[in-house]
């Protein structure tokens, strides 16, 4: 079984595995005591009827009744959605990590389509476009009451074509044009940052992201020794839950790392270390998260903070706790459903509240104070020399610029900056 860990308007990768309807799993006395509620049934039925013969607009009874369940399921929560057969094909079908469209991962938040997080390389990234950005208008289409299915329809189109996105951000209304394409998730990048320090960047967790994480690391330590690590879930919206599992047990070699809660005796789930997975026992360890990590991503941040493996640095994530199973129906529609919430190590739940950083720090851009005038010991006549014969430095000896890195990504160069200055971080 793979449970979901975020749910989103579905032009993002996702990956499903179908669990059995909890309904055959019942025991005969919880059945007995889940008879139909006639009383309830008796004013739905009526509400249909009504509608049937009233609404100003003829409806088929089929368009009615899954009208009836749409509402049903998405007022359970934001996560929970009802399908047709018709959309299950084409939820499956954007399943296999490549898909066409802008590449923006996307909460319904108060009736407002807010972006969590852009993909990368996505034309939506490329364009600028923020997490926390307010959709109000796609293409000539105010977004406002329309349900899930008109949204995708809405975002989805042919590779090359156009689509355009009025969105709101601080006040500001932008507009934005862009054009659809072929967006390719590999969800595990790596390079060296110097002094020995890897970068691990995983921008979603996919079926195989552990798989290729672990490549990654040994790709790393053919070429050198592996003395600090950065790992970069910044914007990652999450994904399946045995991948985020796989990725903390590469630093972790026993206990705890995440466990599952719901009503349903298939719902209690948890997982724990193992130490032939482990890649970097001792390693220092920085993880970087923001506003747009969310499910799986918090998960990591969450187990490797709880065991102290790892020091959490950024903004405080989005709060995405549940677990949602897709459950497929006689009839041959499907109910993703929220069956459960998800718990750190030391048991606590993310849901709505998200990880809070061990060390917060913004996204800045920085500036530079240039032409200041400054004087050294060494430049004063008459100066003592050195104590230990050490070679003298003057203003022109200083360098200024305290490197490039600081001035694109500063919550990286802030981590780079621990990695380098603690190297005893992650020793227990």
């Amino acid at each position: 079984m793979i449970n979901i860990l975020r749910q989103r308007i579905p032009f993002l990768f996702m990956v499903l595995l179908v669990q059995p309807a909890f309904s055959a799993q019942l025991p005969a006395d919880t059945k007995e005591q889940s008879k139909l509620p006639t009383a309830e049934i008796q004013s739905f039925v009526e509400t249909f009827e009504t509608i049937r013969e009233g609404y100003v607009e003829v409806m088929s009874d089929q368009d009615i009744l899954h009208k009836a369940l749409k509402g049903m399921v998405s007022g359970l929560d934001p996560h929970s959605e009802y399908f047709t057969k018709e959309e299950l094909v084409d939820f499956n079908e954007l399943t296999s990590g490549n898909y066409a469209g802008i590449g923006v991962e996307v909460e319904m938040k108060d009736k407002r389509l807010t972006i969590v997080t852009p993909v990368d390389r996505s034309a939506a990234a490329e364009a600028g476009i923020l997490p926390g950005d307010v959709i109000v208008k796609i293409d000539n289409t105010l977004i406002t009451d329309l349900g899930m299915k008109d949204i995708v329809t809405l975002m989805r189109g042919e590779i090359g074509s156009t689509v355009t996105l009025d969105i709101e951000r601080g006040g500001e209304l932008k507009h934005y044009e862009l054009t659809r394409r072929l967006v390719e998730d590999a969800s595990v990048t790596d390079k060296w940052l110097g002094d020995g320090i890897a970068y691990f960047r995983i921008s979603q967790f996919q079926g195989d992201s552990a798989s290729e994480f672990y490549q990654a690391i040994d790709k790393l330590n053919k070429e050198g020794k592996i003395q600090g690590v950065v790992l970069d879930l910044r914007n990652n919206p999450g994904g399946v839950l045995q991948s985020a599992v796989g990725v903390v047990d590469a630093f972790i070699d026993k206990g705890m790392i995440v466990y599952t809660n719901g009503r349903h005796e298939l719902s209690k789930t948890q997982f724990t270390a193992t130490e032939k997975n482990t890649k970097f026992g001792n390693v220092p360890v920085v993880v970087l998260v923001n506003e747009g990590s969310a499910s799986a991503s918090e998960i990591v941040a969450g187990a490797l903070q709880d065991h102290q493996r790892a020091v959490i640095l950024g903004a405080e994530t989005f709060g995405k706790g549940s677990v949602q199973t897709v459950v497929p129906l006689s009839n041959g529609d499907a109910v993703k459903l929220t069956t459960a919430l998800y718990y750190t190590p030391n048991g606590r739940s993310i849901q709505a509240q998200g990880i809070t950083p061990d060390l917060v720090v913004p996204q800045a851009t920085l500036t530079f104070e240039k032409g200041q005038f400054f004087v050294k010991e060494a430049e004063l006549k008459g100066h003592l020399g050195n104590g230990t014969g050490g070679e003298e430095r003057t203003s022109a000896d200083v360098k200024s610029d305290i490197g490039e890195l600081a001035k694109t990504d500063f919550q990286l160069f802030q981590a780079v900056t621990i990695l380098k200055t603690l190297p005893k971080l992650a020793q227990k």
